[in-house]
């Protein structure tokens, strides 16, 4: 009797325990796999072949610029060094990932950058690799998460549009505009962009927009480079602008949206500081073309920016994004 006790008491133990770990399972969330990547058809659409790598879980495909002739101090280039275009997808939580860098003349960022934006791809940075490099090489990283099908062939429209605007056929805006001899009306610009500027030296209308970063403690601004600034030369007839963007990581893409939109170029897109709290992205831009369409351009950057800053922000992968 004693024994039979002992026994339904362990039984009814074990029971209770698997329950409850059925029961502790059931409230604990599992993590979505990843899904397997389609890597024949990333092939045809991207156009371009690619590489599986199993450790890594990544299909990398590639544009080998081999048809870009480019010294570095003397020395010819070849496309292992530094010359290929890539993009590499990644399955996540989320769908897809994909990273990837395109090796451009300079005549072939802004179009080609327009195509990114445009397929719902993410323009991350803008800059060059070497020095001494003739013709200039410039580099432009891409980014994006979502849909295979739709990311795939979005880096596929990148592609194409290299191919299309290679050997000179890209775009490079010219303007016979001396600033010295300026007559455009800054009051005019100020009433477009909402804020003050000023004329300076040499026939040049500059208009600063501070803001503030926290870096080692202390607060930094304006006069330490924190600053979205224009300035513009030329009649209001034919004008031309250059200048630089302050941003977080969130407004980076509208940013560049409504400058593409508005068909001002951008020159480069990236950090300044290290340590900054919140990160500050900065990109650099050239425009040309009538006073009051340029002032129409910056404002939509600037509005779009502030659309971001009203916005409450979203998580995704753990990571605060801003859109």
């Amino acid at each position: 009797m004693k024994m039979r006790m002992i026994v339904v008491i362990v039984l009814a133990a074990a029971t209770c325990a698997a329950l409850g770990g059925l029961w502790a399972w059931a409230q604990t969330p599992t993590e979505a796999k990843p899904g397997k990547l389609d890597t024949a058809r990333i092939e045809q659409l991207t156009g371009a072949k690619g590489t599986w790598s199993e450790s890594e879980g990544v299909f990398k495909v590639g544009l080998p610029r081999n048809d870009i002739a480019t010294t570095v101090a003397g020395v010819k280039m070849s496309v292992p060094m530094g010359l290929g275009c890539w993009a590499a997808f990644q399955p996540c939580e989320h769908g897809l990932m994909v990273m990837g860098d395109n090796v451009l003349l300079e005549d072939q960022v802004n179009p080609v950058m327009s195509v990114a934006l445009d397929n719902g791809l993410e323009v991350t940075a803008l800059h060059n690799h070497f020095l001494w490099d003739s013709p200039r090489i410039m580099f432009m990283h891409i980014g994006g998460m979502g849909d295979e099908e739709k990311l795939a062939a979005a880096v596929g429209k990148v592609f194409a549009k290299i191919k299309e605007t290679a050997g000179g056929k890209g775009e490079t805006p010219k303007a016979d505009i001396e600033a010295s001899k300026s007559t455009l009306d800054g009051k005019k610009i100020e009433e477009v962009l909402g804020h003050k500027g000023e004329a300076l030296a040499g026939g040049v209308f500059k208009v600063t927009i501070g803001r503030t970063r926290s870096m080692h403690g202390h607060e930094v601004g304006n006069m330490m480079g924190i600053n979205t600034w224009a300035a513009l030369a030329g009649s209001d007839e034919k004008a031309v602008c250059d200048g630089d963007f302050v941003m977080t990581e969130g407004e980076l893409q509208p940013v560049l949206k409504a400058l593409r939109g508005a068909g001002i170029n951008i020159v480069a897109i990236h950090n300044h500081m290290t340590f900054e709290q919140p990160r500050a992205m900065f990109l650099h831009f050239w425009g040309v073309g009538p006073a009051a369409d340029l002032a129409k351009g910056l404002k939509a950057a600037l509005d779009a920016q502030a659309a971001v800053k009203a916005a409450p922000s979203k998580e995704v992968k753990g990571m605060t994004r801003e859109e």
